[in-house]
């Protein structure tokens, strides 16, 4: 029996020691991978680990702002309604669509601030699915009747960070923008370039009329809007408050505050090392390092103002609207009017990529690994993108398959805020139901 209680005592010694040494080498793993991603980042970035950090979205002086719209605590709580109040729908071309759509529409919290499907349905619209994917053609509409993007609709998240906005960068009269004003040409959207905003401004502001949105009056004029524009606009004369300029203004500032910055990698940044896991710091180091990410996904938002040519196919969207307008294939090029600029699409940014299924300006991609895999390959899709014209960054990587899966499992789970709902509101003032307000929708929503 002595003998028996000594080597149980022995035994359990040992499994506690082996315990004790398996933590201790997963600290000194941890630690030393984290070590190697700060010394990565440091060399990536140039204003280090510091310069990839999102302030909290209610630290409003923290975030980057239009110096001609300032920040405020009362323009944001406006603008959070307006995007989603599909009160506003009142311009539809079949009115079977009337008040059945809203900004949110293509731009959903469950879906990442992005369409749920290929092509962002705004009128002619029905159903939501559980993350936008469900939304599809309301067989009532014709076709020139449908509200329907011909070119992937890109995110509103993070975008506090982009100077200028779409794929092609046409919204924003700064920035980039400056020396385009030949392009802002009077009767289309653009021209609000010359109202001298950046680009969130700017497309909300024309994105208002362009997407069949108007001024409720019945709505907008009842409280609580009354007292929320007075609170907003408290310098502009009631009779101006309620119009598109000034309700873009408001949707603009509380897109400024939809910010990721809840992702396991933000949390990183902030000194908490054990947000990542160890995959997902290899998966980072890859990022800063041989996948040559950094080169083009710069900032807290891991994009930039740059546009590149890299060979992917555009959207085919004839089985809703017809062929794709051929300025929308050649992206920067079609807005500029310069050749050098053809088939070059602006970066985007990198956060909530998990929740849709299609990638690229043109939806070719169907998976963050897909669109990984492709960069890695370095073989254009698109035949008439000229050879010469693709990105001098595009090239092969030769990164191996556990390179990519490391990189994939940070892209899609490092970057990802799980808690975006926390940027919807409650209830709309209207009390209809959002992002849309037709009978399937709300039912799906559970509005009714």
């Amino acid at each position: 029996m002595m003998k028996t209680k000594l080597r149980n005592r022995i035994l359990g010694i040992f499994l506690v020691s082996t315990v004790a040494l398996s933590c201790t080498d997963n600290s000194i793993t941890k630690t030393t991978l984290s070590n190697d991603l700060i010394l990565a980042i440091n060399k990536a970035e140039s204003q280090g680990v510091n310069g990839l950090i999102m302030p909290e979205s209610n630290k409003l002086f923290a975030i980057p702002a239009d110096p001609k719209n300032p920040i405020s605590k009362a323009k944001v709580a406006l603008g959070q309604l307006l995007f989603h109040e599909t009160s506003l729908g009142i311009q539809p071309k079949n009115m079977i669509n009337y008040q059945t759509y809203s900004c949110a529409s293509c731009h959903s919290a469950s879906a990442g601030f992005q369409s749920g499907m290929k092509q962002g349905i705004g009128e002619g619209g029905e159903g939501y699915g559980s993350k936008g994917e469900g939304r599809h053609i309301n067989t009532s509409c014709k076709v020139q009747q449908l509200d329907v993007q011909p070119i992937r609709s890109p995110s509103a998240m993070n975008g506090a960070y982009q100077e200028i906005t779409l794929w092609n960068g046409q919204f924003g009269a700064t920035g980039e923008n400056r020396g385009t004003e030949n392009r802002w040409l009077k009767g289309d959207p653009v021209s609000n370039n010359n109202l001298g905003y950046e680009g969130l401004e700017t497309q909300a502001i024309a994105g208002f009329s362009v997407h069949r949105l108007g001024i409720d009056t019945a709505t907008l004029q009842s409280e609580p809007y009354k007292s929320m524009f007075a609170a907003a606009f408290p310098d502009v004369p009631e009779q101006q408050r309620y119009s598109v300029q000034f309700i873009g203004l408001a949707i603009a500032a509380y897109e400024r505050t939809l910010l990721s910055n809840k992702a396991p990698f933000q949390k990183w940044l902030k000194g908490d090392y054990a947000a990542l896991t160890d995959r997902q710091i290899q998966g980072a180091l890859v990022f800063f390092g041989k996948g040559q990410c950094y080169s083009c996904h710069k900032g807290p938002a891991l994009n930039s103002m740059a546009f590149y040519a890299l060979g992917l196919n555009d959207l085919n969207g004839a089985e809703v609207m017809g062929s794709v307008p051929f300025d929308v294939k050649l992206g920067r090029g079609g807005f500029t009017g310069k050749v050098e600029d053809q088939y070059k699409f602006k970066v985007p940014q990198l956060y909530n990529l998990k929740d849709v299924q299609f990638f690229g300006h043109g939806a070719s991609m169907g998976s963050v690994r897909e669109i990984i895999e492709y960069k890695n390959k370095a073989a254009s899709e698109n035949a008439n993108v000229p050879p010469d014209q693709l990105a001098d960054e595009f090239y092969p990587l030769q990164m191996s398959d556990e390179e990519i899966s490391a990189l994939v499992d940070f892209v899609e789970n490092g970057l990802y805020d799980p808690d975006l709902e926390r940027y919807e509101p409650t209830e709309l003032p209207s009390g209809f139901c959002f992002p849309n307000n037709d009978s399937l929708s709300r039912i799906q929503r559970g509005c009714n």
